[in-house]
């Protein structure tokens, strides 16, 4: 199954050192590690322009979009879109807010019927009301 890897995953990839991860850090890098070697970790281009920002340091970031480009995005849809609004109304009609970023995820979620690989919390509220599948590393 392909998994759909949210911004906090990536970050923790590549703004931190092996030697600074917490044992559950640790965890979350291995699974991330092994959907890469299988060719099972999907990339959206929100989630590639978050990752991206911030760098302040133009040699790191020309490094990270470097890195980056082995990775193709997941081409977006108007459905996408439209359904990443419908995905918003849900949540806000029961008071859940997010993200635009967090609502499209959600969207290409469901249509290609991936996993989400993330450790935003606000993906477990979401998951109460869309009909997404959180990846849970083993």
């Amino acid at each position: 199954m392909n998994v759909l890897v949210d911004t906090p995953i990536w970050s923790l990839a590549f703004r931190r050192r092996p030697t600074q991860l917490s044992k559950p850090e640790n965890i979350l890098m291995e699974a991330w590690s092994r959907l890469i070697q299988d060719n099972q970790a999907v990339l959206i281009g929100p989630v590639r322009q978050e990752i991206l920002s911030g760098i302040r340091d133009i040699k790191t970031y020309d490094r990270l979009r470097r890195v980056l480009r082995a990775f193709d995005d997941e081409p977006l849809i108007l459905d996408d879109y439209e359904n990443a609004a419908k995905c918003g109304n849900v949540c806000r009609s029961r008071g859940i807010t997010g993200s635009s970023v967090d609502y499209l995820i959600c969207a290409v979620a469901i249509r290609r019927n991936l996993a989400i690989y993330t450790t935003d919390a606000d993906f477990t509220h979401y998951a109460k009301h869309l009909p997404i599948h959180l990846y849970e590393p083993a």
